[in-house]
């Protein structure tokens, strides 16, 4: 599933970096969420880092957390399914997820 080493750039939209806000991964089957970090975020997607390793096409909810500050937002809770993974090292996957669906 790695797409990554092709150099051809898929995304058509904007991406907002994040430098890496925190967020939770919630796979169906499991009690707990995964911690994550996401790294950028655009219309479509988002880019997250983490130790599961998905499927391609898998789906599962992730919530990430409001930067913060002195503007306060609730977090973004979407439905999104697996686009790309590569690993890292050290157990650690760049995950490419589209939004399937903002959940309220």
């Amino acid at each position: 599933m790695d797409r990554h080493s092709s150099g051809i750039e898929r995304r058509r939209n904007v991406r907002v970096p994040l430098g890496g806000i925190d967020a939770l991964v919630h796979v169906p089957g499991q009690v707990q969420p995964l911690a994550a970090k996401c790294t950028d975020l655009a219309v479509g997607g988002l880019t997250l880092l983490c130790r599961y390793v998905p499927r391609e096409g898998e789906q599962f909810r992730v919530e990430v957390a409001s930067p913060g500050g002195q503007r306060r937002f609730e977090p973004l809770n979407a439905r999104v399914s697996v686009r790309r993974c590569h690993p890292l090292g050290d157990g650690l996957y760049e995950l490419g997820v589209e939004i399937v669906e903002i959940l309220a």
